[in-house]
């Protein structure tokens, strides 16, 4: 009977489907790959990718190779890696299907052309704000940044309209574990005055800082908010201080009649079309 029941048992064990570990790890391990590449902001190579995510260099090579067959990644001369092409198409189509980031596009290219200056559209990547799309003006000095460019949400005058929609001990918590000393050493760190000045600037639907980020830089900013008041993301101008004061054309007034015509056509707001 012993020999009989044990028998039984092990047939039923050759007969259970395998559980999908090998499968998900593998999927787990590219995206760790994608995110270490993505935290980095450079090409690595496998030896690097393998040290940050701590995982086995043997692991690291074989789904590295398989994700540079696939152009998920793409394998430069020197050996390093980086990310593929297929990623960036795969972000075109989520891209266009964005009506958010399809409407303020639209408005970032008018904007740009009214202003001459460079125009930002921005949003919050955790600690981080993002610059998700970005179209230089046609004035002779122009300051731009790439877009994907992530900076600590103290430094900039976006940054802190993303989060000024939050709880107060939300906001305490983000800049006590995120602000750091900017390259100029003009952005502020102190948590109480970034979490203040945050929820003030939501209130006034505009945000101004220069040279906070860098020298003889300034950032008009307004947020883009939606049905509930949520800051959802942000339009900016980006030009050299000196140009703050100047009222032909008024940069501050441009910024926000963007900020409330993205609103409007994306039905967050009454106003004009």
């Amino acid at each position: 009977m012993a020999t009989e029941t044990t028998d039984r048992a092990l047939s039923r064990a050759k007969t259970a489907p395998e559980p999908r570990r090998s499968r998900t790890s593998g999927i787990d391990r590219a995206l760790q790959i994608l995110d270490s590449l993505q935290r980095q902001g450079r090409p690595a190579t496998a030896y690097e990718i393998a040290r940050d995510i701590g995982a086995p260099l043997s692991t690291v090579y074989v789904i590295v190779d398989d994700m540079v067959e696939k152009d998920l990644l793409d394998r430069k001369e020197s050996g390093q890696l980086w990310l593929g092409p297929r990623l960036y198409q795969y972000g075109l189509t989520y891209a266009r299907t964005l009506d958010l980031l399809n409407v303020a596009t639209q408005e970032m290219h008018e904007l740009a052309q009214g202003s001459k200056e460079t125009v930002q559209v921005c949003g919050r990547d955790g600690d981080h704000m993002v610059v998700l799309a970005m179209e230089e003006g046609k004035d002779h000095f122009q300051v731009t940044s790439r877009v994907g460019t992530r900076t600590p949400l103290n430094w900039t005058a976006s940054g802190r309209l993303l989060v000024g929609h939050l709880p107060e001990a939300d906001r305490l918590a983000i800049f006590a574990r995120s602000a750091t000393a900017s390259p100029t050493g003009r952005a502020e760190t102190d948590r109480n005055v970034l979490a203040k000045a945050s929820e003030a600037a939501l209130a006034q639907g505009l945000a101004i800082q220069a040279g906070e980020s860098d020298f003889s830089v300034a950032c008009i900013a307004a947020p883009i908010r939606d049905s509930q008041g949520a800051c959802r993301a942000t339009i900016s101008i980006v030009v050299p201080d000196l140009k703050l004061r100047q009222k032909d054309p008024d940069l501050t007034a441009l910024v926000r009649q963007s900020a409330s015509r993205i609103e409007t056509r994306l039905g967050w707001r009454r106003g004009e079309g």
